[in-house]
């Protein structure tokens, strides 16, 4: 791990003045600093991710927040099991990514599914 990548993520992460650093900029501090100290920092990179799924910039991406909550699972269940957030990081992670799971089966296959059904269900009729 690049030394100098660490420290200006510390600069960040101390000047933004936060409890958690959110949004693009949380997870480019969360995860240089978690691997750097995974056991001081996994739970917010985790915590940060799921938020992050829910973002409006991941809106019509499916496939992206999927890989959020999956990266998200993986952290958390890297977690040492001494951590006091480990059980309630984990938990969240797992509803979040059963969640988006849930909704991916709920909506219709494709819009090009609709598309060609909506097509076929009122053909013109034949004048004779």
């Amino acid at each position: 791990m690049d030394q100098d990548m660490i420290v200006l993520a510390r600069v960040k992460l101390l000047s933004a003045n936060r409890r958690v650093v959110r949004g693009t900029e949380g997870l480019w501090i969360y995860r240089v600093l978690a691997q750097a100290e995974p056991k001081a920092y996994g739970s917010k990179l985790a915590y940060v991710l799921v938020e992050e799924s829910t973002s409006p910039l991941v809106r019509e991406l499916p496939e992206r927040r999927l890989a959020l909550l999956d990266e998200a699972v993986k952290v958390a269940k890297a977690l040492d099991a001494s951590n006091p957030y480990r059980a309630k990081t984990l938990a969240r992670a797992l509803a979040a990514r059963q969640r988006e799971l849930e909704d991916r089966q709920a909506e219709p296959r494709s819009s090009d599914d609709r598309e060609h059904r909506l097509a076929h269900q009122e053909e013109p009729q034949e004048r004779a």
